[in-house]
């Protein structure tokens, strides 16, 4: 790791929500610590599921901040948040999308990696992933990620962040729930389940949003458009 200290649970996570909603909703970006909290505290796409609060957030943020890893700017009445995890780490972007989603979701196999990160960046292959990830080993600076050693029965090795430090040892226990080390073998069939679950996540928020707007238009929701005078 280098120079960079071991970075909490807390701190990791405020940073891949930074590095991720860069890329996913750049719109809103920089972040305010209330949409920072939000993405932090998501039931969906997130491991371990935390529930920070706006303190807890701002700690992280301050001590970030004094290691270069965030910058603060003001827009209106309020700060806002963006990361540089490229200017003191100094990797390519690809490489900073799969460390994105190995601090907000925890070990990732190559595949689990490539569905993953589609959001923040197209890998063309697995192959193409796994390149990345043996640079990001080998970085001459200090080794960001390692591979994990493959678990009974599983086709791919996962991978994990060093950004916290050595990783525990509980992390190449793998998943707890029956059948897990059968579906190990099928990570990318694992990582489709969770794009789903996040897109239903989504797409759920989206109708309650309608929902709530028509309510405010005083017009019913979900029963389409008017069809002419009645």
């Amino acid at each position: 790791m280098s120079t960079l200290r071991a970075l909490s649970p807390s701190e990791i996570r405020v940073l891949g929500v930074l590095s991720e909603k860069q890329r996913t909703v750049p719109d809103s970006y920089p972040l305010t610590v209330n949409a920072l909290v939000s993405g932090c505290n998501q039931k969906t796409s997130r491991n371990p599921v935390m529930d920070l609060s706006d303190a807890q957030a701002q700690a992280s943020l301050d001590s970030l901040k004094a290691l270069s890893l965030v910058t603060e700017t003001s827009g209106g009445r309020v700060y806002r948040y963006g990361h540089n995890l490229d200017g003191v780490l100094r990797i390519p972007s690809q490489s900073i999308a799969l460390l994105t989603v190995l601090m907000l979701r925890g070990p990732q196999t190559p595949g689990e990696l490539r569905i993953a990160s589609e959001r923040m960046h197209n890998f063309a292959d697995i192959s193409s992933v796994e390149a990345f990830l043996e640079e990001l080993a080998e970085r001459p600076a200090g080794a960001l990620v390692r591979k994990l050693a493959r678990l009974p029965g599983a086709r791919e090795s996962r991978w994990t962040h060093l950004l916290g430090g050595e990783p525990a040892d509980d992390e190449s226990a793998g998943p707890t729930e029956a059948g897990a080390s059968e579906d190990l073998s099928l990570g990318e069939v694992a990582a489709l389940k969770a794009h789903v679950a996040r897109l239903e996540a989504e797409l759920a928020q989206v109708k309650a949003l309608l929902g709530r707007v028509c309510a405010e238009l005083g017009i019913g929701g979900g029963e389409g458009p008017p069809t002419g005078n009645s």
